[in-house]
């Protein structure tokens, strides 16, 4: 039970992100990409929803061989026969089908009765084990679902085939403590599952859907849905690289994963230039500005010290390292150290004079430029 499995919905929730839209040939590269990665899932779309992502899902179905396959369905019997001939020739065929369970899917969204959609649940999830040898069970919205109606319908879908239960926070609405208790509940209240993994699937609205993930692990589920960057509808999904290398940096959660996390910062430039979404700045692990710093204190002791304001190495992630980056803010240490990388000595006099003058640049340029540091430089006539 230490392992975890990460199944990627890049593909598919990431893609229902207005402008995102993918040929199948560009999500055949992104999944290859994925695959070396090490996803152990790869959700490839929703194949009853248009041509082009049946085409896309049956791509990917005959091409990628060490990951799961994955086609996403309604519990609707013609979702299910699509899928199933998308995948048809995957070595990993994996069926995600499922139902809202939530008061308000059932009442407003599907005008049905609790009763009515465990029927349906079932049947979906009967239905889909007779097409694929590995079908996962969504309950819709189960982040505001009534915890023991939700164990009622987990414990049926289980009974007739299911592999994996999903519980997602579909509109990113639970707190951690909520979170974790779900998962938690259904552990332990669940006769049979120990016959099924429970996994999770949140969203940021509040952005909590990567401390909510976290939550759902340490209370027993051992497979993380999440995307490349954290897109996805709305406000996203759970970050792929915050979920692994949280789990990296915390031994205690005391689960393993197979991600090669040298690969995060391709993949995740990847992602982000075929897509069209532009990873924002200070975005944990991937952003531009994940390891830069320009405070002069903070530069003075990564300077010192890589790890005083580094909890993560750079070349883990696979980035090109730390960055001192000059500005108004920055000190004479990160000074000198620009002086040193552009072969100038500086003596303490002509630091002090250096720095003076670079304040003056720094106080009318956001960021100060090589050019303007060899004028400075050779304005001290002390280079070596």
């Amino acid at each position: 039970m230490n392992k975890l499995y990460v199944f990627d919905t890049t593909l598919r929730d990431g893609e229902q992100v207005p402008g995102c839209q993918l040929k199948s040939e560009e999500k055949l590269e992104i999944a290859y990409q994925l695959e070396s990665l090490g996803v152990d899932i790869i959700e490839a779309g929703f194949p009853v929803s248009s041509p082009e992502d049946f085409k896309s899902v049956s791509l990917l179905a005959a091409e990628i061989k060490e990951s799961t396959i994955c086609g996403l369905t309604r519990a609707v019997k013609e979702d299910i026969d699509v899928a199933a001939n998308a995948l048809k020739h995957a070595v990993n065929p994996r069926i995600h089908t499922g139902i809202g369970t939530s008061e308000s899917h059932i009442k407003y969204k599907l005008n049905s009765t609790q009763e009515e959609i465990v029927e349906r649940a079932v049947n979906a999830v009967r239905y889909a084990k007779d097409k694929v040898a590995e079908v996962e069970f969504y309950a819709e919205d189960a982040g505001r679902t009534d915890n023991e109606f939700l164990a009622k319908i987990v414990e049926a879908v289980i009974h007739v085939g299911a592999d994996v239960i999903n519980i997602p926070d579909t509109t990113g609405y639970c707190l951690p403590d909520q979170f974790g208790e779900k998962i938690a509940y259904l552990m332990n209240n669940v006769p049979n599952i120990d016959k099924a993994i429970l996994s999770t699937h949140c969203h940021n609205d509040l952005g909590l859907a990567t401390a909510n993930t976290i939550s759902g692990v340490m209370s027993g589920a051992r497979q993380v849905e999440c995307t490349i960057n954290g897109i996805g509808e709305r406000a996203g999904n759970t970050s792929l690289e915050e979920v692994v290398m949280i789990i990296n940096q915390h031994n205690h959660i005391g689960v393993q994963h197979r991600i090669d996390t040298r690969q995060i910062t391709s993949v995740s430039k990847s992602v982000s230039k075929m897509m069209n979404m532009p990873v924002q700045p200070n975005k944990a692990i991937v952003g531009s500005n994940a390891f830069a710093h320009s405070s002069g204190i903070h530069q003075d002791g990564v300077i010192k010290k890589r790890e005083t304001y580094e909890i993560i190495n750079p070349e883990e992630v696979g980035a090109a390292g730390s960055e001192i980056i000059l500005t108004a803010r920055s000190g004479r240490a990160a000074l000198n150290y620009h002086a040193k990388k552009l072969g100038y000595e500086l003596e303490t006099d002509a630091l002090k004079a250096a720095y003076k003058e670079f304040l003056l640049v720094a106080d009318k340029a956001k960021n100060v430029e090589e050019s303007h540091l060899h004028q400075i430089f050779q304005n001290t006539k002390t280079y070596a």
